[in-house]
């Protein structure tokens, strides 16, 4: 790694750090910049997926008072996720590189298309939940299965994912629904670092670099991004994930 390529995958490890930390969607900024020093497509996701585990591991952390009480939840379902966790590690694992780099532009607009539905979605289901009952049907676990096979296979919008899942199928406020997706959100990481550590050809410098900055993004960045309207900075996500998108499908 040259001294610019780390500059570059520094600054968008802070970048990314300190837009999870307000509203998500920090793969965006990661996952391309991986890509743009010249990663090819499944290291360069694998190993945003490992460099980007201690951000999930804080903030489950910061959850820590929402998610007291849902120990069964939170056992029951990352069973769940263990296994769709497994699951979305070997679809990328074996899947042939031609494949996911001509998947991974819609890969990014999809994930795009979620960061911007997130807060019509978050609205409509908290009006929703109020109609819901709690159940541990086979639908749940089928969303949250499917929702940690996307997880380990790509990852960015994983957590819009899973919180969609949780609020149509458990009536309890958002805030513990999210504190409840962060657990699970680390335990589908934990698998898919486990398993790309033992098996991928993950970058293991980018990954030094990239997971102290997103840290440092995190504390740092984040009281600097929390000041930013949520409109601008959604904006300005958004803009920069579609323009990505758009010019990897341009070169296909």
């Amino acid at each position: 790694m040259t001294p610019e390529q780390g500059i570059v995958l520094g600054v968008a490890g802070f970048l990314g750090g300190a837009v999870n930390s307000v509203a998500g969607g920090g793969s965006l900024i990661s996952f391309p910049a991986l890509l743009a020093v010249g990663y090819p497509g499944v290291t360069a996701n694998m190993t945003n997926t490992v460099a980007l585990w201690p951000g999930y591991v804080g903030s489950s952390v910061a959850y820590r008072h929402e998610i007291e009480g849902q120990r069964s939840r939170a056992l029951v379902l990352s069973a769940t996720c263990v296994l769709g966790g497994l699951a979305g590690s070997v679809l990328l694992l074996t899947t042939p590189a031609s494949v996911f780099k001509q998947a991974v532009p819609w890969l990014i607009l999809l994930a795009c298309a979620l960061f911007a539905l997130q807060p019509l979605a978050t609205r409509a289901l908290q009006k929703r939940r109020s109609q819901s009952k709690e159940h541990r049907s086979t639908g749940l676990h089928l969303g949250v299965f499917f929702g940690a096979v996307y997880g380990a296979y790509f990852g960015a919008g994983l957590g819009i994912v899973l919180l969609a899942m949780l609020a149509l199928a458990i009536p309890d406020s958002l805030q513990k629904l999210n504190g409840l997706k962060q657990v699970l959100s680390v335990v589908i990481n934990s698998v898919a670092l486990v398993a790309y550590g033992v098996f991928g050809p993950v970058a293991w410098t980018a990954v030094a670099v990239m997971a102290v900055a997103s840290l440092a993004g995190g504390r740092l960045g984040g009281g600097f991004a929390r000041r930013l309207s949520p409109i601008l900075l959604r904006v300005v996500v958004l803009g920069f994930g579609v323009t990505v998108g758009c010019i990897l499908l341009a070169r296909q």
